[in-house]
Parts: C-alpha cells; sequence; structure tokens
C-alpha cells in the first residue's frame, strides 16, 4: 500500500514525475496567506495550466504544495481522513494549523527514513479562532521551522530576498496580496517552471478561502528582447 515501507526499492519513487513550482506564505496583520501558481509540469512540458496546489484542511488550515504532485495528493487524504476522525469525536476540540503542521512534519521525517519520501516541500498555515497566526516550511525530509514568510521552491531564492527586505508584521490583506504578487511576477519571468495565473488562499481565523485563479499582469517586449539581431542573408553560414 502507498506509504507503507516497500521491499523492492526498484518501486520507490526515484524522481518526481508531474511538478508544481512556487509557493509563498506569509503573515499578515488579521491572519495569513498564501499564494501559488496554477502550473503542473509534465518533466519539462507546461502540460496541467489549472492546477490549485493548495487544499484547505480542517477548519482553519491551508495547506500549499511545491513538487511532486500525486505525493501532494496522497497526504491531502491522509489529512482528510485525520479531519474526519478529528470531527467524529465530537470534544469541542478541533485541530489547527500548529497539530497539522507536527503531524505533517513526522509523516515526511517517517518516509524519508524508509528512503522512500514524499518529494514535496509544503507551506502550512492557519489561524485558529483568536489565537496568533502560525506558519511552518515542511520539506520532503522532515525539516520543519515556523516563521513570519516562506517559500518553496524556487521561489526560497527568487522570493525570499523581496520577502526579506518587505515583509512587515502590520500588513493589511491587501498589501500582503499585492507582495505576494510582486514575488510571484519576478518567479515568472525567472522560472521555466512557473506560470502567470496564481491562487491566493486566505485564512483570518474567522474563515478560510481559496481565490479563483488570477492573471498576473506581464511584460515581454523590452527592446532587448524583440530587436532582430541576425538578418536573413540566405546563408545559414552567415549567421555563424
Amino acid at each position: 500500500m502507498p506509504g507503507q515501507y516497500s521491499f523492492e526499492p526498484s518501486k520507490h519513487t526515484l524522481s518526481p514525475i508531474v511538478t508544481g513550482a512556487t509557493s509563498i506564505g506569509l503573515k499578515f496583520k488579521d491572519g495569513v496567506l498564501v499564494a501559488s501558481d496554477t502550473l503542473a509540469s509534465y518533466g519539462s512540458e507546461a502540460r496541467y495550466k489549472d492546477v490549485c496546489r493548495m487544499k484547505q484542511v480542517g477548519e482553519c488550515t491551508l495547506l500549499g504544495a511545491s513538487g511532486e504532485l500525486s505525493d501532494f495528493q496522497y497526504l491531502g487524504d491522509q489529512l482528510d481522513e485525520l479531519a474526519d476522525e478529528d470531527w467524529m469525536n465530537e470534544d469541542g476540540c478541533a485541530m489547527g494549523p500548529k497539530e497539522y503542521a507536527s503531524y505533517i512534519g513526522r509523516v515526511m521525517y517517517n518516509r524519508r527514513s524508509k528512503m522512500n519520501p514524499l518529494y514535496n516541500q509544503f507551506i502550512i498555515a492557519g489561524k485558529k479562532r483568536d489565537q496568533k497566526a502560525h506558519l511552518v516550511y515542511v520539506d520532503h525530509q522532515g525539516t520543519m521551522f515556523e516563521d513570519d514568510f516562506t517559500a518553496t521552491g524556487f521561489g526560497s531564492y527568487l522570493a525570499m530576498p523581496i520577502l526579506r527586505n518587505e515583509w512587515r508584521p502590520d500588513l493589511s490583506l491587501e498589501e500582503a496580496k499585492a507582495l505576494v504578487v510582486k514575488c510571484l511576477q519576478v518567479c515568472f519571468y525567472r522560472d521555466c517552471r512557473a506560470y502567470y495565473k496564481i491562487n491566493i488562499g486566505v485564512c483570518t481565523g474567522d474563515a478560510v478561502s481559496i481565490s479563483e485563479p488570477i492573471a498576473m499582469d506581464h511584460f515581454w517586449g523590452h527592446t532587448a528582447w524583440t530587436e532582430k539581431r541576425l538578418e536573413d542573408t540566405g546563408s545559414v553560414a552567415d549567421t555563424w
């Protein structure tokens, strides 16, 4: 069964096949926000362009993912079963982002220790009622930490410098959205696995919402990209 140790290492996942790129999470004044683009690449092919790489978990938690899409779906099913079991207890208590992040971290470390990891980087974000917002990063090795902002995939190189310079704890929701859009625009320009349509998920403690795909503005008409540098002389050798 998936998730159990296999005595046949040749049947382990050796490399991701259908993958998602950057996800970004940050806290703002009234809650927490997660954003990711809608592209799932089949190797280097931009194959699936309308994929939501976010998921609501329980009542007040958002899960954003980079990496292998099937592993994300598998873990999402496990979390749904956990949430159902939590609800059936009917004890007046519900798991929040801190508990789900701890569970995901242990699952990822367990799979890594069996040499059969889930090839993902996750952002777990949420705000439980009047408690403080939580934002946690977990990767395929089980590395887990909490921060005020984080990014996965290529965004850990391209988006993090922008977040370090421009994030503030008193950001409004609109300012937070503008900041993640700026980060994902940079990723779209510089990462060939990124896309211009994005989903934005917001958790404020009162509600969890995931937006419909939003098209970001982009511009490819720079002179350096459009000017013709090779003239057709009729001979291929003349252009070498």
